[in-house]
């Protein structure tokens, strides 16, 4: 019998590789992979991160004669989908001005302290956040600022992940940090244009609820 942790993903679990280590060691990038969990499915080892090659995924969905979601059930934990490199030289965070995204964002500084020390980041936030809001967009800011050497915060109007992507592969961004709500659309996108002559093999997805 299978329970839902070995079912949560639609494509097949060995892609899958999980971590347990927090913070995520430093230099991860370079060794993400060669890490193999042989008991990566295994309610008791409490992952922290799954990852897994974007390539495999997307060679898995093109197999389908249409695009499906990443995960049939989408759980707290984390997911990284990394290409040919895993870098975290420029990230792109998707603040969308809710607690969720703001959330999301905090704990992948987190996982990730390690690692972005000379790090360049992006924030894009809505060009409209109520002044309710305002207070938690700029302890965001502040704190990407203070896990990084460089951050930029840009507002934008990005309605659909499509978006996110295109800028990212326009200016050359390593790490794109969304929700896993995208994960559909972000399919989707992957779906149509990977191995198109907009693909960018240097663009890594981290995806968390």
């Amino acid at each position: 019998m299978q329970t839902k942790l070995d079912t949560q993903f639609a494509f097949p679990s060995e892609l899958i590789t999980a971590h347990q280590e927090i913070p995520i060691p430093e230099g991860f990038g370079k060794s993400v992979g060669e890490t193999i969990d042989k008991k990566q499915f295994h309610i008791a080892d409490q992952p922290v991160l799954y990852t897994a090659h974007l390539h495999k995924i997307l060679d898995w969905l093109h197999r389908l004669e249409q695009p499906s979601p990443l995960e049939k059930y989408p759980c707290e934990i984390p997911v990284l989908l990394y290409d040919s490199t895993l870098s975290f030289d420029h990230l792109l965070f998707h603040y969308d001005g809710s607690p969720a995204s703001a959330k999301i964002i905090k704990h992948f500084l987190y996982l990730f302290s390690d690692n972005l020390h000379e790090s360049k980041a992006t924030i894009i936030s809505p060009a409209f956040i109520p002044k309710s809001k305002l207070k938690e967009e700029q302890e965001i800011i502040q704190e990407v600022t203070n896990c990084t050497s460089e951050t930029s915060f840009i507002k934008f109007n990005f309605n659909r992940i499509g978006d996110f992507w295109s800028y990212a592969v326009n200016h050359q961004v390593t790490m794109l940090v969304t929700t896993k709500n995208n994960q559909a659309d972000l399919a989707k996108v992957l779906f149509h244009f990977y191995k198109g002559g907009l693909w960018y093999e240097k663009l890594s997805f981290y995806l968390a609820l």
